[in-house]
C-alpha cells in the first residue's frame, strides 16, 4: 500500500514548494515546474508537493510501506523546519494500493455517461453483444463517451488514414470508422479471430466495412511493414500493454505533423501510480508515459477518463 497524500493548510504554499526543492535539490533529485509543482525523489520514493490557492498537497509512493513511511517522514521534517511564521498540521492519508484508485468517483462516471452524444442503435447491440459473448472480457472493451471522443477525434483531424492497434470486438473500430474523411481508410490490427468476427456485422450494418482493412497479424509485424512516409492522420492504441512503446514509436514516426495518437489504459487500473507493481506491463506503461511526456515530437496531454487516455499530436 505505498501511496499517500496530505492537504497541508497553509498560506504560504508556493514559498514552501520552493524552499524545499532549492534544499533537499542539493543532497537528492529535486526539480520545480514553471508552474511551481515541485517533485522530490530520496532513496526510500518519491514526493510530489503541488501549491494551491490555501494548502499544500503533498503525495508520496514508494515501493512498499516501508519506504513510503520515510518518505512521509523526511519531508514532513523538512517542511516543518522551513515553517518558521506558521505551526504547519501534516496528516497523511492511510496508505493505499494503486489498484483501488478509482479516476473519477461513481457518481461523476455516472453524470459523466449520461452527458455525452448517445450510442445509436448499433453500438448499444454491438456494446450488448460483446457483454454476452466475452462475459468478465468485456471489460476491454471501450466506454460509449471514450467512443465518442474518437469518433470527434477523427473528424477534427479530417482523417483519411487511421490505424488501430487493439480491435477487439470492434466497437472502437466502428466509431473510428464514422469519423474518417470521404475515401477514408482505417488500418485495424488484432490477433483474434474470435473476437473481431462479433463486430464484422455490426460494421456492415454501419456501412464502414469498405472502410476497414482489418488484419489479423502481430500488429508491430502490420505496422514495420508500412511505408515510412508520415502519412497516418490518427491513430488509437488498445491492446497488449508490454508493446506499447513498440507500438507507439512505429505509429508517432509515420504521424503526418498534426495527427494524433490516442492511448488506452494508460493507468492500469491505478497500478502505474504504484511503485509495488513491477510486472512487464507496469513498467512497460510507466516508461512510455514518461517517454511521451519528454517526446519533442509531440504535443501530449493525458486525461483521467475511463483507465487514463492519453492523446499526443505530432509537431
Amino acid at each position: 500500500m505505498p501511496l499517500a497524500t496530505a492537504r497541508v493548510a497553509t498560506a504560504r504554499p508556493a514559498r514552501y514548494v520552493r524552499q524545499l526543492v532549492s534544499h533537499m535539490g542539493h543532497t537528492v533529485a529535486a526539480s520545480l515546474t514553471p508552474d511551481g509543482r515541485g517533485t522530490i525523489t530520496v532513496p526510500s520514493g518519491t514526493c510530489t508537493l503541488t501549491p494551491a490557492p490555501d494548502r499544500l498537497e503533498l503525495t508520496a509512493t514508494a515501493a512498499d510501506a516501508g519506504s513510503l513511511a520515510r518518505v512521509q517522514d523526511v519531508i514532513t521534517r523538512h517542511l516543518v523546519r522551513f515553517a518558521t511564521q506558521e505551526q504547519l498540521a501534516v496528516e497523511w492519508t492511510p496508505a493505499i494500493d494503486g489498484g483501488e484508485l478509482e479516476p473519477t468517483a461513481p457518481v461523476v462516471e455516472d453524470y459523466l455517461l449520461g452527458h455525452h452524444t448517445p450510442a445509436d442503435d448499433i453500438l448499444g447491440e454491438l456494446a450488448a453483444a460483446t457483454r454476452e459473448a466475452a462475459a468478465d472480457a468485456a471489460v476491454m472493451q471501450i466506454s460509449s463517451d471514450e467512443g465518442v471522443l474518437l469518433t470527434m477525434l477523427t473528424r477534427l483531424t479530417s482523417a483519411r488514414f487511421a490505424v488501430e492497434v487493439g480491435v477487439f470486438t470492434g466497437y472502437s473500430t466502428l466509431c473510428i470508422a464514422r469519423g474518417l474523411a470521404a475515401g477514408g481508410r482505417l488500418l485495424a490490427c488484432d490477433v483474434s479471430e474470435e473476437w473481431t468476427s462479433i463486430g464484422r456485422p455490426y460494421w456492415e450494418r454501419a456501412g464502414v466495412a469498405d472502410r476497414i482493412d482489418l488484419r489479423i497479424a502481430p500488429a508491430l509485424t502490420t505496422l514495420r511493414a508500412l511505408d515510412a512516409e508520415p502519412v497516418i492522420d490518427i491513430a488509437f492504441i488498445d491492446a497488449d500493454k508490454d508493446n506499447y512503446p513498440a507500438y507507439y514509436e512505429e505509429i508517432v514516426r509515420r504521424l503526418r505533423p498534426g495527427g494524433l495518437v490516442v492511448l488506452d489504459n494508460v493507468f492500469l487500473g491505478g497500478r502505474v501510480l504504484d511503485p509495488a507493481y513491477q510486472q512487464d506491463r507496469h513498467v512497460a506503461m510507466r516508461r512510455l508515459n514518461d517517454l511521451i511526456r519528454d517526446d519533442e515530437r509531440v504535443d501530449a496531454v493525458m486525461l483521467p477518463l475511463r483507465d487514463g487516455v492519453t492523446i499526443a499530436r505530432r509537431r
